[in-house]
């Protein structure tokens, strides 16, 4: 019953976010997007729809296919996204900014002032998530975190052991995962509160590969409001991994005639992301999408640019989606990507 009140009052949340600018911008991209098929880019005046903002670019765990993860970043590499700027840039972009996820490559939870960032974005009715390996949620920390505003919650669960679980979520403890599952449920509960939306995130692995009934059985007992299994993205994918999952259903990748794996699917020469949204970095580049892991197309820099518009409608943006238009796969950062 509390589930299905939950959903409701969230469906109902929704509208809160709408404007009559949103929709207009939201349906004039669209428009843009299928006349890019025939070659035309039509962006001047139109704002992308969501952004991705890195709160936070490094982490206290150690994943495996992970760039942060594997990374030794110097001391003095580590740094959050400014508070200031970041207030500048919701300001500039809320009149059709739809959904702000906070979250890149780093865990959020790092950011100490990350519940100001989500209640700043709440207050100019954006929509806001954002994802995290919960090492860090506590008592304190889930009461904070309902009562932001956040809308939703994606808790990384790889395993329902903790073997399991560390075999992906290196350095990582599963009981505190799991007590801080608990500690939103709890809060959301006494706040009466139907957000954040609390959904699990299962990465298929060889590892885990077993546990998928289990973990959807945790999700149920733990009371959260979903549970997703999610494919994963391995970068030495050709030859095989040792984490690349057996079952066919949740693997981003097929064998080739040859013997070598290769993405499913066909990439056609278009994509929806560098119309609909944008990432933008601790270091404030932005960047056309989420697989852009080292900002090596960034589209300029919010700190000395103008403005956000003006960095992602200079010429380098409309010349790297240009070459999308004409052969995708000349970029490294879009022969792994399933979008």
């Amino acid at each position: 019953m509390f589930q299905t009140a939950n959903k409701v009052k969230r469906f109902s949340n929704l509208f809160r976010y709408l404007s009559a600018d949103k929709i207009i911008n939201w349906v004039k991209l669209q428009i843009s997007y299928r006349l890019s098929f025939f070659g035309w880019q039509r962006l001047r005046n139109l704002s992308p729809s969501f952004i991705s903002v890195e709160a936070s670019n490094y982490c206290n765990l150690h994943c495996p296919e992970c760039p942060v993860g594997i990374q030794k970043k110097q001391k003095s590499d580590k740094t959050t996204f400014d508070i200031d700027l970041y207030k500048k840039l919701v300001d500039e972009l809320k009149p059709t900014l739809q959904h702000i996820i906070l979250y890149f490559q780093g865990e959020p939870f790092l950011h100490r002032q990350l519940n100001e960032l989500i209640n700043y974005a709440h207050e100019a009715r954006i929509y806001t998530s954002t994802s995290t390996n919960a090492q860090f949620i506590n008592e304190e920390t889930a009461k904070k975190i309902v009562l932001s505003g956040l809308d939703k919650l994606i808790i990384s669960l790889d395993g329902v052991t903790q073997e399991a679980y560390q075999s992906y979520r290196v350095g990582g403890d599963l009981q505190k995962t799991l007590r801080g599952i608990e500690e939103l449920v709890k809060w959301k509960k006494l706040l009466k509160s139907a957000t954040p939306l609390l959904e699990i995130q299962f990465l298929v692995l060889k590892t885990n590969e077993h546990q998928i009934k289990e973990v959807k059985k945790l999700g149920k007992k733990l009371g959260v409001d979903r549970v997703r299994l999610k494919s994963a993205q391995l970068y030495d994918f050709e030859n095989g991994n040792t984490l690349m999952t057996s079952k066919n259903k949740h693997s981003r990748y097929k064998k080739n005639k040859v013997g070598k794996y290769e993405i499913k699917g066909n990439q056609p020469n278009r994509c929806w992301r560098l119309w609909n949204g944008a990432v933008v970095n601790t270091k404030g580049d932005i960047l056309p999408c989420c697989f852009d892991k080292e900002s090596e197309y960034s589209f300029g820099n919010i700190r000395t640019a103008e403005s956000f518009h003006s960095c992602w409608h200079n010429e380098k943006a409309s010349d790297f989606r240009g070459k999308i238009l004409q052969n995708r796969k000349q970029f490294e950062i879009c022969r792994n990507c399933t979008s």
